[in-house]
């Protein structure tokens, strides 16, 4: 795998500031750690021999202004417990503040009712965060805006699309489309297309059940061009490998693919290793094992955008020029 992206210089913190992580992305934390010139706090995470998690703060955190570090990536409910535990711990060993940064937040995909009996799985999160003790969430690319209305503390969304961007602006494309993979990711493409000044297009597609797409048409001018497919995130990589299938067939002259969150679950590495995309870039808000870390996929770092929020929150500076 190759890795785009460098250190920026330490930032300035407070005697109050600490900054722990759990089992998810822990090379993530210490990057932004390295990042924000601090060191991780001590803590342990062990099991009870029925598998239940137990979580030990090996350091005084009374007053505190702390963040936690954790995606909620897979396996999710492990993950997702060992958060709500520590933010619980943290609470109860009287830390001042407890802002949780979520590079990706699970289960944001069942965001409304679909269908007649369906939950809300986002709101449920959003609600046991809240219910354990989070102050301020932190995250990136939610698969939904909507879901910062979830909940009745401040979120901050950060975007992966400038830093996607910055790197296909940096390979010197020419004749680029973005396109988007299905009616809802046209947003994102529009935002990314901004950036690179080029035209979009996006692909009409119906989903007949969770994990299964098929292409009904392409809705723009891709013939001959350099095409970039930018998704928020890519799970089994049906949607995403079909596009780049379909997209080669109206004659673009090849296929590159995007995304901030590579979820790359059950047969996705194998579907992308077997299509026509040239290369999948990513971001590190998922941690990827070895196996998947195939010739075709580059990741980007997403520390330095998160390091630099963290310090604009704990310095009371605006976070609003992240957004832009």
């Amino acid at each position: 795998m190759k890795t785009a992206g460098g250190l920026t210089v330490a930032y300035q913190t407070k005697e109050c500031f600490k900054m722990f992580t759990l089992n998810s992305n822990r090379k993530l934390a210490e990057e932004m750690a390295q990042i924000l010139g601090c060191e991780l706090g001590r803590s342990s995470v062990s099991r009870f021999s029925d598998g239940e998690i137990h979580i030990n703060i090996e350091e005084s955190v009374r007053g505190s202004e702390v963040y936690l570090v954790q995606s909620t990536s897979q396996p999710g409910n492990e993950y997702i417990m060992e958060l709500l535990i520590m933010i619980d711990a943290l609470k109860r060993a009287s830390a001042r503040s407890i802002n949780v940064v979520i590079p990706y937040y699970g289960y944001a995909r069942q965001d409304r009712k679909a269908r007649s009996r369906e939950p809300i799985t986002a709101k449920l999160i959003a609600n046991l965060l809240e219910k354990a003790g989070a102050h301020r969430v932190l995250t990136m690319d939610l698969h939904a805006p909507q879901i910062q209305g979830f909940f009745d503390i401040p979120v901050d969304q950060l975007l992966g699309v400038p830093i996607l961007s910055d790197y296909f602006e940096s390979k010197g494309l020419e004749d680029i489309v973005v396109v988007a993979p299905d009616n809802g990711g046209v947003t994102r493409a529009r935002k990314m297309a901004n950036r690179l000044h080029a035209p979009i297009a996006f692909v009409d597609k119906r989903r007949p059940k969770p994990n299964v797409a098929e292409i009904m048409n392409i809705v723009g001018n891709i013939e001959g061009k350099n095409a970039i497919l930018i998704d928020d995130l890519i799970d089994t990589a049906g949607t995403i490998t079909l596009a780049a299938q379909g997209l080669m067939e109206k004659g673009a002259k090849a296929v590159y693919a995007c995304c901030t969150h590579p979820v790359l679950s059950g047969p996705a590495v194998s579907r992308i290793e077997a299509s026509p995309i040239k290369e999948l870039v990513v971001t590190n808000t998922i941690e990827l094992p070895e196996e998947k870390m195939i010739s075709k996929i580059t990741s980007l770092s997403v520390a330095p955008l998160l390091a630099e929020a963290i310090d604009r929150i704990h310095n009371e500076k605006p976070v609003s020029p992240l957004f832009e």
